[in-house]
């Protein structure tokens, strides 16, 4: 657990809630545990799609992938006992300044965003159409918007929720999530044929290897850019009208993935 959870990674799914947070009026600690708590779940879900049963991977973060160290039992293992302490540390980490029904609804809107209508639903759907000539930009959409986004949406919706936001507060990020969401999964398919496996720390041009459906391959590169900086600045709007001093982080957030280069 240590070994994936520690190993780096940009740590983008725990500042967005932390940010989502301060902007709605909370602090810090209010999220503090929810932004562990996605972090652990992320990284169960990087464990599990390295898996030979799955994108069969061996490099992530710049190291070996967890089964390759572990083997295929405990890196399984590992993924789920990460998945549980997520649920655990929100449960009892959480500061007594926040309300439990804040924390029950946080909890469902994490179990929902991760199940058989988010993260495991993209996953199924990916898996299912390797391969498949006839998939268009609509699954593709599907795909990405279930396995990448609804977890970069749960990020931010969980601080919102905690720092004490209203369901008008809540629903405008939502939509920012999504948007950038969507924005990272671009970006991450357009990096995948344009950077080594170096840059990247991970297996550059494994989507062309096992023949999966991307942007690029659907839209072209230049396409698939223009796509990305619209998105990025739908995300954007989404933030008007907040303070802008506290928008900023959530600002430069978008901004740093759609441009990042790993």
């Amino acid at each position: 657990m240590r070994y994936s959870l520690l190993a780096g990674g940009k740590r983008v799914r725990p500042v967005l809630c932390l940010a989502a947070c301060e902007l709605v009026g909370g602090n810090e600690s209010m999220a503090m545990p929810a932004a562990c708590a996605v972090e652990m779940i992320h990284t169960m879900s990087l464990i599990h799609d390295d898996l030979p049963c799955m994108d069969n991977d061996d490099l992530r973060r710049g190291k070996p992938t967890n089964h390759i160290v572990y083997g295929e039992s405990v890196a399984v293992l590992a993924g789920d006992a990460l998945l549980a302490f997520a649920f655990e540390h929100i449960a009892v980490a959480t500061p007594r300044n926040v309300h439990p029904s804040r924390i029950v609804r946080a909890i469902g809107e994490l179990a929902k965003v991760i199940g058989g209508e988010g993260l495991v639903a993209g996953q199924v759907v990916d898996i299912s159409s390797e391969g498949n000539s006839e998939v268009g930009l609509k699954e593709l959409e599907f795909i990405h918007i279930h396995k990448t986004a609804k977890l970069l949406e749960g990020s931010v919706v969980l601080g919102a929720i905690l720092g004490g936001g209203s369901d008008d507060e809540v629903e405008r990020l939502r939509r920012y999530a999504r948007d950038i969401g969507l924005l990272f999964q671009v970006v991450d398919d357009i990096l995948d044929v344009t950077k080594s496996s170096q840059e990247l720390g991970k297996t550059a041009g494994k989507d062309l290897v096992a023949d999966k459906v991307t942007y690029p391959k659907l839209m072209g590169i230049e396409k698939s850019r223009e796509f990305a900086e619209k998105l990025n600045e739908e995300a954007k709007e989404q933030l008007v009208g907040f303070d802008p001093v506290k928008a900023a982080p959530l600002i430069a957030l978008a901004n740093y993935i759609a441009y990042r280069q790993n």
